[in-house]
């Protein structure tokens, strides 16, 4: 019996290891899939790619995967970056990119980014907010950098 219960026991341990292996700090673009976004948006031009990425958390009826929470903030930070209101420590590509495209986020944009991240800060719905406030004293830092997003999002 305790050759079964050791490999469960680890197999179990491993998984939840792995949940938030991709992020190694509280930032928007502290994670894996954040940063592969960032590689997409590079090669992109126009806002259609904030869009999306935020709509895929905004009409989903579903729990909403990490991964597509993860890209939802940091389309966000983007979107507070176009309105004039950019968070201190920005990825240079993203930095980049916000003065290569030249535009001011519209109201739409802006609209949708707010509610894509009060999705994402609930814990009902995201898989990311679960996986943080799982992660112990680290979920109030995660949350209260959305509640700055927030508050940069006009």
């Amino acid at each position: 019996m305790k050759h079964i219960t050791f490999p469960i026991c680890f197999g179990l341990l491993l998984s939840c290891s792995i949940a938030m292996a991709g992020a190694w700090d509280i930032g928007p673009f502290d994670n894996d899939d954040a940063l592969d976004w960032v590689s997409e948006l590079e090669n992109s031009g126009g806002t259609s790619i904030l869009e999306s990425a935020l709509k895929d958390v905004t009409r989903s009826m579903l729990y909403i995967s990490a991964p597509e929470c993860s890209r939802a903030v940091a389309a966000a930070e983007v979107v507070a970056a176009l309105a004039g209101k950019p968070r201190a420590e920005l990825p240079d590509e993203v930095t980049s990119w916000v003065r290569s495209n030249n535009r001011v986020a519209d109201k739409d944009l802006i609209v949708l980014a707010r509610k894509a991240v009060a999705l994402v800060r609930d814990s009902s719905k995201s898989e990311l907010a679960d996986l943080w406030r799982d992660s112990g004293s680290d979920y109030d830092d995660w949350h209260a950098s959305l509640s700055d997003l927030l508050k940069r999002l006009p």
